[in-house]
């Protein structure tokens, strides 16, 4: 067997929604995660609930790219295709590169397979242009019925494992360790152990076919980790990883967890996973609408809690009402949004950044809340860590902003030393001021007291009508209102955050690229790219977009030529307009629901450069 080593290499997983290709996507990256490559994911499934067997709309596919050292991107496109039926290759080729292997189970290219996916003949690989020496064709579904024909499986269930096999391909084409699978699977069926074997048994048969038969197609490649650090590893989808960042910080805090949230796609995953977490002081409610799962988080903060509500686009703004509540009530609230594709229902499944101003001006009022946005699937757990000790230090709502593309992506997941956190001190009524303390009393920089029920002599009320400043009851005085307004104003303005960094060419650049949340590691490969090209550029990330860094207006005046790319039609750069004077910068915008490509960016960026 001739092994070579590869820096880097692109895997797609395509099949029916049913054939299971998360699954074995999931469980690739895993395996590489657990041996220390580095790695990004990228899931691209329908919104349908079950499309047609077959179906070309029906498709779902699983994209990861792993890489002896950091990689920023699922990549543009794969060195390997998996596809598993006739609709699957139809759609899910334009993502291969032009030399790249090809795997497919003949057993679904008979003839109605492939009408149903719209080809006009038997050579269907003809009809695409695809050299059949770079195919591995294999029967996968006759394999998989011969390999388990003796474990009393009916044909539906042996059917269920076909992803497995290819994965044991796939596995033995990149000289993975089968062990870090065979346990995932143990303890993904730990109480099905029948189908756990049999999985297992199916994997070892996908790589015993490419060992024993060799495959012309390509080489056995192997991606050996550079520049590791010492640690335990795992694959972390971004979902995940904002659940455990909350749990972390509820810890940290001393506090209960409380989630009030409605499920919503691609949000739910959170819900789902801290409900499985009671043991570690979690309480989740699923509410019967959006509006009620904010408002019992506000209700879950005023009793004391870490509160946070989660969804996506459609519901943030059903819940926009009671999210004022926690303007004026002044109480901690973290309110996630896993944006998707819009408007209304939209694209469910798919990924945009057109939340951005719905989460700085979607409120009646002046109501001014911080945005964290989250710049990669590892990087929710800190977002949400960062969220959550922000809202609670100084006492208001804070929205953290995801997307689908980070949300449902995975990278390799270091586990996190939490003694290295910074602490979370909420700013709890001191004793001392027993008898003089009324409920908007604040701290030197702007923040109000939080007195949590229970403590004798601190008994109060708040509401959702205006307060007056000095005693807490309700008041109309138009001036007192101005003096609430501009003070709630100022609290949220007077929230320090990390100035923002240059990455690249920073003293010289003759472009300055400026992104926010999701986007940053197509821009960050974009501009990696373009700089071993020769040319001088630079590149700022906006992690914390309500309040902006100190430094923003300074760095962004610095150089001759600044483009702020995002998947929207322009919402961060109008931002930056208004709060920049004379800021005017180039712009690029897409808003197809898919990762930016890093060869469309630079192509772009090299464009206005050359203006």
């Amino acid at each position: 067997m001739n092994i070579t080593e590869r820096n880097s290499v692109v895997v797609r997983f395509s099949g029916d929604s049913g054939d299971g290709m998360q699954l074995a996507g999931n469980i690739f990256s895993t395996v590489s995660a657990t041996v220390g490559n580095s790695i990004s994911t990228f899931p691209d499934y329908p919104a349908d609930i079950r499309a047609p067997q077959g179906s070309l709309t029906g498709v779902s596919g699983f994209q990861v790219h792993i890489g002896a050292e950091q990689v920023y991107t699922p990549g543009d496109l794969c060195d390997v295709l998996v596809a598993m039926n006739a609709a699957a290759l139809k759609t899910q080729y334009r993502y291969a590169k032009p030399d790249a292997a090809i795997i497919i189970d003949t057993d679904s290219f008979g003839s109605k397979d492939l009408e149903k996916a719209q080809f006009k003949s038997e050579d269907y690989l003809g009809e695409m242009g695809i050299d059949p020496d770079r195919v591995i064709a294999c029967p996968l579904t006759t394999m998989v019925k011969t390999c388990l024909e003796d474990t009393g499986m009916d044909i539906k269930s042996i059917n269920k494992c076909r992803n497995m096999f290819a994965l044991g391909l796939v596995c033995w084409l990149f000289d993975r360790d089968l062990s870090v699978a065979f346990n995932f699977l143990k303890d993904k069926f730990a109480k099905k152990p029948a189908i756990a074997e049999a999985n297992i048994k199916v994997i070892q048969a996908g790589y015993d076919y490419g060992h024993n038969t060799h495959s012309s197609v390509a080489n056995v490649y192997r991606i050996e980790t550079k520049n590791k650090v010492p640690g335990r590893y795992m694959d972390i989808t971004g979902n995940k990883a904002t659940a455990y960042g909350f749990i972390a910080a509820a810890e940290k805090a001393g506090l209960k967890l409380f989630l009030g949230s409605y499920p919503i796609t691609p949000a739910t995953d959170v819900l789902h996973e801290l409900s499985k977490h009671k043991s570690l002081g979690v309480t989740t409610v699923q509410c019967e609408d959006e509006i009620s799962g904010c408002a019992s988080s506000v209700g879950a903060s005023f009793a004391g809690a870490l509160a946070v509500t989660s969804t996506s686009g459609p519901g943030m703004c059903l819940k926009s009402e009671a999210m004022n509540l926690a303007v004026i009530m002044e109480l901690p609230l973290v309110i996630l949004d896993v944006q998707r594709g819009g408007p209304a229902t939209g694209l469910p499944t798919k990924s945009e950044q057109t939340d951005l101003l719905q989460a700085l001006f979607g409120r009646n009022g002046e109501s001014p809340i911080p945005v964290i946005a989250a710049t990669s699937p590892t990087d929710c757990f800190d977002a949400a860590y960062e969220a959550s000790k922000m809202a609670l230090e100084h006492m208001t709502p804070v929205i953290l902003l995801t997307d689908a593309f980070v949300a449902n992506g995975s990278g390799a997941f270091r586990l996190p030393d939490l003694s290295k956190y910074p602490a979370i001190n909420p700013p709890y009524v001191p004793e001392e001021l027993r008898g003089e303390w009324t409920p908007y009393m604040r701290k030197e920089d702007g923040t109000r007291y939080w007195a949590v029920p229970g403590r004798v002599g601190f008994e109060h009320i708040l509401g959702g009508l205006e307060k007056d400043d000095k005693t807490g009851a309700i008041s109309t005085n138009p001036e007192n209102h101005d003096l609430m307004t501009r003070k709630r104003a100022q609290k949220i303005a007077n929230i320090p955050v990390p100035d923002l960094e240059v990455l690249g060419d920073k003293d010289d650049a003759d472009l300055l690229i400026v992104g926010f949340g999701g986007t940053y590691g197509h821009l960050r490969a974009a501009m990696e790219e373009m700089r071993n090209a020769g040319k001088k550029v630079a590149m700022a990330h906006l992690r914390n977009i309500n309040p902006l860094p100190k430094n923003t207006a300074e760095v962004l005046r610095k150089y001759p030529k600044v483009v702020v790319a995002e998947q929207n039609m322009g919402q961060l750069a109008g931002w930056l307009r208004m709060k920049i004077d004379g800021f005017c910068p180039e712009q690029y915008n897409e808003v197809k629901g898919q990762p930016f490509k890093v060869t469309e960016l630079t192509k772009a960026f090299n464009s206005i450069i050359n203006k």
